[in-house]
């Protein structure tokens, strides 16, 4: 008795969406771009979240030198700076070299910089620190340790350019929550309006239903169901895409200005069936709230 009347209800919905499948499409297809948009701010989420994380477990620093100083100026600033505990000087990055890597970086817009007079960039000393567990660098206390160094113009280091970009992350991620709230509720609106034409269009079938005693609820599940699979559908073909776009397209490795590679990855497992599972739960809510417009509970 239940498996016939699953099927029953199952076959209804179907031919629900067979009978009204251009706003059906079009309703479907309004989801997927929904959820792919949708999708496509987690995957960038969740890859720069990635890199903040692994670059900001890496302590580095640029030691910006004054212009001009001479061999024991330079000889007192390395001798300062191998004397901190952990630290390493990875190389050391001349005017011409920091301009010339500039250059590079700007591609065609190299030109812009030909009516400079003079090099006005710094020559730099980069820093690595080997980290243990029994041992954590103050990075805040050496910047101010080796600004006080004479000849020493200013120290950046990595996790000061992590604490900033997490601020940008906090406000990507406010506006996230608003722009997927949008998006949720443009689904639920989209699949609630199509469910309600496909009632109008069978409203005379619903009135013989209930005019020989079939329940509300009898003739509620079909489109519960057909709110589902609009949802399902919308999940799974906003999935499909988002991870043939990034088969197809995708650069794996992305380096920013010198800064250490990103690698980009795909979503996680848990976070593509979120998306999925949202979108069904969407669907399905959009059928519950067109139901409620034209049965009484």
């Amino acid at each position: 008795m239940i498996l016939r009347r699953s099927i029953y209800f199952f076959k209804t919905a179907l031919s629900n969406i067979l009978y009204n499948r251009l706003v059906h499409m079009i309703s479907i297809g309004t989801i997927t771009i929904s959820m792919l948009l949708l999708g496509f701010f987690l995957l960038l989420s969740v890859n720069i979240k990635n890199w903040l994380g692994d670059w900001g477990e890496a302590l580095s620093m640029s030691v910006y030198i004054e212009n001009d100083l001479d061999d024991a100026a330079k000889a007192k600033i390395e001798s300062a700076i191998k004397g901190l505990k952990g630290a390493e000087i990875k190389e050391f990055i001349t005017k011409e070299q920091a301009m010339a890597s500039l250059k590079s970086h700007l591609g065609d817009q190299a030109g812009l910089l030909e009516g400079l007079k003079a090099n006005p960039l710094p020559g730099s000393y980069e820093i690595i620190f080997h980290e243990t567990v029994d041992y954590r660098a103050d990075p805040e206390k050496i910047k101010t340790d080796l600004e006080q160094i004479n000849g020493v113009d200013e120290v950046q280091y990595s996790k000061q350019w992590v604490e900033r970009f997490q601020g940008v992350m906090d406000m990507l991620r406010v506006i996230g929550l608003i722009t997927g709230g949008f998006l949720c509720t443009a689904v639920l609106f989209i699949t609630t309006n199509t469910i309600k034409l496909t009632i109008y269009s069978r409203r005379d079938e619903i009135e013989i239903y209930k005019l020989v005693g079939a329940t509300d609820w009898f003739v509620r599940v079909p489109y519960l169901i057909e709110g589902t699979i609009q949802g399902l559908l919308g999940g799974i073909f906003s999935y499909g895409i988002l991870l043939g776009i990034y088969s197809v397209f995708s650069i794996k490795t992305i380096q920013v200005f010198g800064l250490p590679l990103i690698d980009f990855q795909f979503l996680p497992l848990t976070y593509s069936m979120a998306v999925i599972g949202l979108s069904l739960i969407l669907g399905l809510t959009g059928g519950l709230v067109a139901i409620g417009r034209f049965f009484r509970v």
